[in-house]
């Protein structure tokens, strides 16, 4: 066994608690102690939630704070005490207004440090940010300015200041926001404390009440800023204060609970804080004469050396981790943030009084939602409910909604780990999740900020916070993998099994990285290494062998054809058959098609030029013609008691209850007819059943159809008098189907809770239910000479499948078999056709069938937008 299947075969039989407890890059807490460094780090006994422990960085920021502040309130004693003025007597007027006790508490003008001077955050290369503030008893502030910033000057100390009076600095606040930020961590030095008193009251006062106007001006910055240096959780050489997740944001978290309208976990800001700033003072010092927040690469491993870390690759790791935990809290703050601003605008529209306390809505067993978040329900029973992680990650997924950090530690805290192998609805909630689109990445985050991803995928450690140097690639290699899910969701339409294509794209660069700070995999290529690890992955997830056996080539090959097509000759019979001989069937081909063009867009716009597009494209469509596409899936076969109720000729029903934990498996038997499948579906829908499996086969004249449902489950008997009096005309089946219980795997827009758009202040993550990509309907030329096949790929919803059938029905087709399969959130529907004569439909009739069933789903279905976009996107597509 290797070194990576020993160390996640121990992370798995680990207790929780020990998982929760060990640092993610092999060492807890801050970095390693080297003694023999250059620059001693933070202690490795320091805890990472301990903040009010100091390091030796911290403590020399305090010692600089300390020193500035005596030498500021030294000059400001002598400035308003000059030798001369007490000497000559001059200025008696001014001296007896303003008057002075010789100790600098003069009243009427005060020293006040700000931003991060006035947080205690100097390090070798900040500047002093120092505000002179004085009223009408100090008539000679000039003088006093004079006196105080010269000296400072000449010892060549950066000095960024300022003179005003009460009322110019509270306007300054009101006109601009730097300023504001800045004295918000106003701290009295020396002078008139009742000065510095009134001028943070004032402030935070307005502050307070004029927040609603301020805080769209600081989301823009805030945007503009992360557009500018990019996001510190990713990037090869970022900006520790200006970068999305540095220290900038620091500040604006500190602003935000300033309003008094969130609050902001203070302990894990200040650490994280703490820890950014213990690097910054590490860099700088390292660099020298021209200090840089910069983390720039020839830096790195000196800074690295200096934080206690063996090499660059670490620090990096380290520097990721800070990021997207500091990250995490920005997006939360900011999406309550929202919230609450859209409550206090909601206060002025009258209406009638609601009930107090918050109201929980029901998602899925065991999962709510209030005031757009993800919660427990009060019935949750996480010690006894090892699908509930994942059945409250694919709601907040699903429906765009916030997955709060107390929800996910909760989770990690109380339930218990899922039996290997999975059982299906543990796997369908995965691949559900992973096809979610965008905002599976906050998603996916939370759950790993708490610990859940290592239950889930061990393997996980090996490419969390993993740096990649190529220049074409945006993220690391954690991130990438999950933006190749975002971008696989858009193409599950191109596929057969949409689940496979989901799974594969979350592995397919599991074998970069290493099980922490060094790499045992060395020069090896990394999908040869992955495609050992998959099979693991893949039997531990429940898949069938020959589905791991696909995972297995996917995750192996899935470079193959962008470097067949862009280095080789696409038109050599050679390639054509060296690809075809790789990947055996169409299937496998157009898995591996949509996978390469998801990892090629996730990494980055050089990866997936028009140019690479096109060779790719035809590569694949001269394999596709030499492989001939294979026959679509034909049903399951009839069980012998099925087959023996068929040939009876009586119409009768059959209801298997708990076929798996939450579904049930109801054979139909009926004389066969066109509109039967549209009857039985709509009883189904009716009883708001959600199809996971159909398959429908005739014997003699009766028709057969064994359908596999889920969701709030009927009486068995009742379900069965259903079905019987709708098979013999008794009761009316085909209407409006309520769906309002409808099971967790299935959207439903319409009652999704979200926040308003125009409440999530940030922009940077989607607010809201995504628009998936609108259903396809194919005919598959060549696969039957009896019947012809039609092919329906769509997202699963209520109805669906009724839906299908009554289009059929009105279009005058007989369904002489059909298969339904769900994969994910997807619904892959098949069925052979004939027309009033049992001849299969005409060219110019399926062409048509294709054209009408398609634009009734798809106006189902909604908007057609491909999918909504966030701030990320338009950047990508070069649009504002």
């Amino acid at each position: 066994m290797s070194a990576d299947q020993t160390r996640c075969s121990g992370v798995r039989d680990q207790t929780r608690s020990q998982r929760l407890t060990r640092g993610r890059t092999g060492w807890t807490g801050r970095p390693r102690v080297d003694p023999s460094t250059r620059h001693p780090p933070s202690p490795s006994s320091a805890s990472p939630d301990d903040a009010s422990r100091a390091t030796p960085w911290a403590s020399r920021r305090a010692e600089r704070t300390r020193a500035a502040d005596a030498r500021l309130r030294s000059l400001f004693t002598a400035a308003i005490d000059p030798p001369s003025t007490s000497s000559t007597g001059e200025d008696t007027g001014a001296a007896e207004e303003g008057a002075s006790d010789g100790s600098g508490r003069r009243r009427g003008v005060a020293l006040v440090a700000l931003g991060g001077y006035g947080r205690g955050e100097l390090s070798v290369a900040s500047d002093l940010d120092v505000l002179l503030l004085h009223d009408e008893r100090c008539p000679d502030v000039g003088a006093v300015a004079e006196r105080l910033w010269y000296p400072l000057w000449d010892d060549g100390t950066r000095l960024d200041h300022s003179v005003r009076t009460l009322d110019e600095a509270l306007d300054a606040a009101r006109t601009d926001l730097r300023s504001a930020l800045a004295m918000l961590d106003a701290r009295h030095v020396a002078g008139d404390a009742g000065l510095t008193l009134q001028l943070r009251a004032t402030l935070l006062t307005t502050w307070r009440r004029q927040a609603h106007r301020w805080l769209p001006e600081l989301a823009e910055s805030c945007r503009e800023r992360a557009e500018r240096f990019g996001d510190l959780a990713h990037l090869l050489e970022p900006d520790l204060k200006e970068a999305r997740g540095g220290l900038r944001d620091g500040v604006v978290l500190r602003a935000l609970a300033a309003t008094w309208l969130v609050e902001v976990p203070h302990g894990t800001l200040m650490r994280l804080r703490s820890e950014l700033l213990d690097i910054r003072d590490v860099l700088h010092q390292v660099a020298g004469r021209r200090p840089t927040d910069r983390l720039i690469a020839d830096l790195q491993p000196e800074v690295a050396r200096g934080c206690g870390l063996p090499d660059r690759d670490a620090l990096l790791r380290y520097v990721f981790r800070l990021g997207r935990a500091m990250n995490q809290v920005f997006d939360v703050a900011w999406r309550r943030v929202g919230r609450a601003l859209a409550v206090r605008w909601e206060r002025r529209v009258p209406r009638p009084r609601p009930r107090p306390g918050p109201v929980l809505r029901p998602l899925a067993p065991g999962v709510a939602t209030v005031d757009g978040e993800v919660v427990l329900a009060v019935d949750a029973r996480p010690s006894a409910d090892p699908l509930l992680p994942l059945r409250v990650a694919y709601c907040a997924a699903d429906r765009g909604l916030l997955l709060p950090p107390r929800t996910a530690a909760q989770l990690a805290r109380e339930c218990v780990a899922l039996p290997e192998p999975w059982p299906a609805e543990a796997r369908r909630l995965l691949t559900a999740l992973l096809g979610s689109g965008p905002d599976l990445v906050p998603v996916w985050e939370a759950l790993d900020q708490a610990g859940l991803i290592a239950d889930v995928l061990p393997e996980w450690d090996r490419v969390r916070w993993a740096p990649q140097y190529s220049p074409v690639h945006r993220y690391t290699v954690d991130r990438h993998l999950l933006e190749t899910c975002v971008e696989a969701a858009r193409l599950v339409r191109r596929v057969q099994r949409p689940d496979l294509l989901l799974v594969a794209a979350l592995l397919h660069d599991i074998g970069k990285g290493g099980a922490g700070p060094t790499r045992d995999t060395g020069f090896v290529d990394h999908s040869v290494v992955g495609a050992k690890l998959v099979p693991r992955i893949a039997s531990r997830w429940g898949f069938e062998p020959r589905d791991v056996a696909t995972l297995t080539t996917l995750v192996r090959h899935h470079l193959l054809l962008v470097e067949a097509a862009t280095r080789r000759d696409i038109d050599d019979p050679a390639t054509i058959r060296g690809v075809a001989d790789v990947l055996h069937d169409v299937e496998t081909l157009e898995l591996v098609a949509a996978l390469t063009e998801a990892d090629a867009r996730a990494t980055g716009p050089a990866a997936w030029t028009p140019w690479r597009a096109d060779l790719t494209s035809r590569l694949v469509s001269r394999v596709r013609s030499h492989l001939a596409r294979g026959r679509p899936p034909s049903p399951s076969p009839l069980r012998p008691w099925q087959r023996t109720m068929a040939r009876r000729g009586v119409p009768d029903v059959v209801v298997e209850p708990k076929v798996w934990p939450d579904a049930i498996r109801v054979t139909v038997v009926a004389r066969d007819r066109r509109g039967l499948l549209a009857t039985v579906a709509s009883v189904l829908a009716a009883a708001r059943l959600s199809v996971r499996t159909a398959s429908v086969h005739t014997v003699d004249d009766m028709g057969v159809s064994v359908w596999t449902v889920a969701g709030d489950l009927p009486d068995a008997s009742a379900l069965r008098e259903r079905l019987r009096a709708a098979i013999t005309g008794a009761v009316e089946a085909v209407g409006s189907t309520d769906t309002r219980d409808r099971p967790v795997g299935v959207r439903d827009r319409r009652r999704a809770t979200v926040l308003p758009a125009e409440t999530s202040l940030l922009g940077t993550r989607a607010t809201g239910p995504a628009v998936e990509p609108p259903p396809e309907v194919r005919i598959v030329a060549g696969a039957s000479s009896r019947a012809t096949v039609l092919e329906v790929h769509a997202h699963d919803r209520p109805g669906l499948f009724r839906d299908i059938c009554l289009e059929l029905a009105r279009a005058g087709c007989s369904v002489r078999s059909a298969h339904v399969s769900t994969w994910g959130g997807e619904a892959v529907d098949v069925f052979y056709l004939t027309a009033g004569d049992g001849r299969p439909l005409g060219e110019h009739e399926a062409d048509q069938l294709r054209r009408t069933l398609q634009m009734s789903l798809r106006s189902a279905a909604g908007p057609k937008p491909a999918m909504r976009t966030t701030t990320r996107d338009r950047r990508q597509r070069g649009r504002p």
